[in-house]
C-alpha cells in the first residue's frame, strides 16, 4: 500500500493537470497523486495542434444551433479566460506563446459573406462583454496575399489569438504542479476501484491505493476505465510540412466551421482537420492516420498555399478527442466519492483550466 492519498487524479493530460493544480491552490495541505498510463500523455493534450483560440465567427454562429445563444456565451467566455490563464499562471515564454493572431478563411462559395459582415456587428457586440474590446472581428482581406494564402475570397482577424507549444504546455503545467507539491506517477494504469468505509480503494497495475476522492480526467479514453460511454470519440489528423524558404504565413487559421486548420510552426506549415469528409471512420480511438483525410489534407494544402516553392510531408500524426451533443464539458459524479470529467470538444487548451475550476465549484 501506498500512503493514503486526499485525492487521486487518473491522468496526467491538460485536464488532470489544471485539476490537481485547483485543487492544490484549494487545499494546500491535501495530499494529490496523478496516475498516469504513459510514460507521457498521449491524448489530446500532446498530440493537438497548438492553437490558443476561443472561437472562429462561423463555429460560434454554429454553436448557436446546437446549444443557444446563452451557452454559446458561456462557452466563448470559458475559453477566453482560459487562454489568459494559463499565460498568466504559466508565462508566454515557457509555453513559447505566439500572439500571432487567429484567422478564419472564406470563399464565396462556401458562404454567404454579406451575411457573415452583418453577422460579425453582433458578435463583435457580445464579444466586447468578454475580452473589452470594441471589434474583436475585424475583416482582412488584404493579408490573404501577404499570408502567401490563395483560394479564399474573405479573410477575419481576431488578434487576441495565437499559437503555443502543446508539449512545452504540459511540461510547464507538470512542473507548476509538482513544484506546488502533487505526486506524479507514469506509466501507472488503473485496473478497477471500489468504496469501502468512505474512502476509495484504487487498484493499479503496479499496486493498491486509498484515497478520499478519484477523479477521472482522460477525456476520449473515459469509456477504457469507467465502462461509461458518455461522449462521441472523434480522432483529428495533422501533418506538417518540412522546412519552407520565404514561408510568408503566420498565424492560426481556421476555415470551414473549423474542420480544418492550420498555422505555421517556424518556417513549416502544420494543417489538421478534414474530419467532416470521413466522419464515419473518424470517430475512432485509433491513432493511426489514414489515406483518406492525409489526401484530403494534402488537397487542401496544395489548394490554398502559394506553391512555388518545393516541399514535402513529413510528419503525421493524430489525437483523440471527445465530443459531447451539446458541445458543453461533461463534469459528474458517478458514483460516492468517484468523479469523471471528459469532452473537451477539440477544445481543450483553451478550456481545461475552466473546467478544473468549475470542478471544484461544484462538485468539492
Amino acid at each position: 500500500w501506498f500512503a493514503q492519498q486526499d485525492y487521486i487524479v487518473v491522468g496526467g493530460g491538460l485536464v488532470g493537470l489544471w485539476t490537481a493544480y485547483e485543487l492544490k491552490l484549494t487545499f494546500p495541505k491535501a495530499k494529490i497523486t496523478i496516475l498516469e498510463r504513459g510514460v507521457i500523455p498521449t491524448g489530446a493534450s500532446t498530440r493537438n495542434a497548438g492553437f490558443a483560440c476561443f472561437g472562429s465567427p462561423t463555429e460560434m454562429l454554429s454553436d448557436i444551433n446546437t446549444m443557444g445563444e446563452a451557452e454559446m456565451w458561456n462557452l466563448v467566455e470559458m475559453r477566453y479566460k482560459g487562454i489568459e490563464k494559463i499565460k498568466k499562471v504559466l508565462g508566454d515564454e515557457a509555453i513559447s506563446f505566439d500572439g500571432c493572431g487567429g484567422f478564419e478563411c472564406f470563399t464565396r462559395a462556401k458562404h454567404n459573406l454579406p451575411e457573415i459582415e452583418e453577422k460579425l456587428v453582433w458578435l463583435n457586440k457580445g464579444l466586447k462583454y468578454i475580452t473589452g474590446i470594441e471589434d474583436t472581428f475585424t475583416w482582412s482581406n488584404e493579408k490573404l496575399a501577404q499570408q502567401g494564402l490563395m483560394g479564399f475570397e474573405a479573410l477575419i482577424e481576431n488578434k487576441l489569438e495565437g499559437g503555443l507549444h502543446s508539449g512545452k504546455l504540459v511540461m510547464a503545467l507538470s512542473k507548476k504542479v509538482q513544484d506546488l507539491g502533487v505526486n506524479i506517477l507514469t506509466g501507472i494504469e488503473v485496473k478497477k476501484w471500489e468504496n469501502s468505509e468512505n474512502k476509495v480503494i484504487v487498484e493499479t497495475c503496479s499496486f493498491s491505493i486509498k484515497t478520499s476522492k478519484l477523479i477521472f480526467a482522460v477525456n476520449a479514453f473515459n469509456y477504457l476505465v469507467t465502462n461509461i460511454l458518455s461522449c462521441s470519440i472523434a480522432r483529428g489528423q495533422v501533418l506538417v510540412t518540412t522546412p519552407i524558404e520565404g514561408l510568408k504565413l503566420h498565424g492560426t487559421f481556421h476555415f470551414d466551421e473549423g474542420y480544418y486548420y492550420f498555422r505555421n510552426v517556424g518556417n513549416r506549415i502544420l494543417l489538421g482537420g478534414a474530419r467532416n469528409s470521413d466522419f464515419g471512420n473518424e470517430m475512432t480511438d485509433s491513432f493511426d492516420t489514414t489515406d483518406k483525410i492525409q489526401k484530403s489534407l494534402e488537397t487542401f494544402l496544395y489548394q490554398h498555399f502559394v506553391n512555388d516553392v518545393e516541399f514535402k510531408i513529413e510528419y503525421k500524426w493524430s489525437g483523440i478527442m471527445a465530443f459531447s451533443e451539446n458541445k458543453k464539458p461533461i463534469i459528474k459524479e458517478l458514483e460516492l466519492n468517484v468523479f469523471s470529467i471528459v469532452s473537451c470538444n477539440g477544445m481543450g487548451v483553451a478550456l481545461s483550466p475552466i473546467i478544473a475550476e468549475k470542478f471544484i465549484d461544484d462538485f468539492i
